[in-house]
């Protein structure tokens, strides 16, 4: 059985990964804030470990014995959208934990080959192909690194994967998943995958669904020909249209 863990477990997003990895039997480390009203019925499911803890304030040593074992950790985690979650501290939240996991797990086994897959946005370019995004839009992009911490937060993220995963850290491999709109439905629907944004993110976002995003990131752990079709790459999920 493949076992995962799960940081930002119990933000929307990341409530649903939680079911959808389960329904394919994959054990689930799954970390909620201390405060979180994650539902208590989850805590008996015996394929899921509830750890109610603030990612920020974790010791390397508490979250080395959550990765033991572990073959990926997907991150939903995100900024609050209130004046204290998008500019109080910690202002890098994403890029600061993605770095402390993986350098718990070059430290735990560096000859196994662990997935990270991190929930990022189309208002963050791959820089790897690279995209070209228009004037206006990378004008309201430059205006959101200037006011708004929660945005450099998803880009610095995704950097560190870009730039250090298979360098420094030689035991991850990584994709970034980039929704569009997000929306909320009760069901999984038809998505499509593109390698870059088909719309503006800005002046012409489509809409992507959360729980979609939630069975795209759990079918990457699952099925080796989908993650070797985006592992180092940043794929864009849009609702079918």
């Amino acid at each position: 059985m493949k076992k995962v863990l799960i940081v930002g477990a119990s933000g929307a997003t990341g409530k649903l990964l939680v079911q959808q990895l389960l329904q394919q039997d994959i054990k689930v480390v799954a970390i909620v804030r201390a405060t979180s009203t994650f539902s208590q019925a989850n805590d008996i499911q015996p394929n899921l470990d509830l750890i109610r803890a603030n990612i920020s304030d974790m010791s390397e040593d508490d979250l080395a014995i959550c990765l033991e074992g572990c073959d990926a950790v997907l991150s939903c985690l995100g900024h609050k959208l209130t004046f204290k979650g998008m500019f109080g501290k910690p202002r890098l939240l994403v890029t600061n934990t993605i770095e402390k996991i993986s350098r718990i797990l070059e430290s735990i086994d560096a000859d196994k080959k662990v997935k990270i897959i991190l929930m990022n946005t189309t208002g963050n370019s791959n820089r790897d192909i690279p995209e070209k995004p228009p004037l206006s839009q990378l004008f309201v992009i430059s205006l959101l690194r200037l006011l708004l911490p929660p945005h450099v937060d998803n880009e610095e993220a995704a950097d560190f994967l870009r730039l250090h995963v298979g360098q420094t850290h030689k035991c991850i491999e990584w994709v970034a998943v980039r929704p569009d709109g997000l929306t909320d439905e009760d069901n999984v629907s038809e998505y499509d995958i593109h390698p870059s944004p088909t719309r503006n993110p800005i002046f012409d976002a489509g809409s992507t669904s959360r729980i979609n995003v939630a069975n795209f990131m759990s079918n990457l752990v699952v099925n080796s020909d989908l993650w070797d079709t985006w592992k180092g790459k940043m794929p864009v999920i849009y609702n079918h249209a």
